[in-house]
């Protein structure tokens, strides 16, 4: 079973991606900064895609009881999240320092939609930190918890 990110982050980053594309285009230094976050962004955004973000797709399914083996798939993914999130939050250091200066660039050139989403992605940046991160994480050590528990429990009935 491969977990599918949840629409609503899924939408979420398209959003802010094509707010990023349309400040890129908005000429001066706004561009300029906009397209400072783009590159340290880009490849940020596919490793959340990657890794980070698809476990969190489970957690519906998991509050409501329901774990089966088929789930173990997602351990690879939280435990590669665990292992690089030193990385991932160095690179949010990296990106809110970028949006820092878009933020600035736009408001110097009183293009406020674009200061607007810059602060917008800076929240994103910190929910992720906050709470997305640490849930997909503990979806992980949650189902290693049930599964070891079905397989013990399997094992001392005499089925596994």
């Amino acid at each position: 079973m491969t977990p599918k990110i949840p629409e609503s982050l899924k939408l979420e980053h398209e959003e802010l991606h094509a707010d990023l594309v349309r400040a890129t285009k908005a000429g001066g230094k706004t561009a300029q900064a906009a397209k400072a976050v783009a590159k340290v962004l880009h490849p940020h955004f596919v490793k959340e895609e990657e890794f980070a973000l698809p476990p969190i797709g489970l957690l519906a399914s998991l509050a409501r009881g329901k774990v089966n083996p088929t789930m173990a798939s997602v351990l690879t993914m939280t435990d590669r999240l665990r292992a690089k999130l030193p990385e991932m939050l160095r690179e949010h250091k990296a990106v809110i320092t970028a949006l820092k200066r878009l933020t600035a660039a736009a408001k110097r050139e009183k293009k406020s939609v674009h200061a607007r989403f810059a602060e917008k992605l800076m929240l994103h940046a910190k929910t992720e930190e906050e709470v997305l991160y640490p849930a997909a994480i503990l979806v992980g050590e949650y189902l290693k918890l049930k599964l070891e528990e079905t397989t013990t429990y399997k094992r001392f009935r005499g089925y596994g």
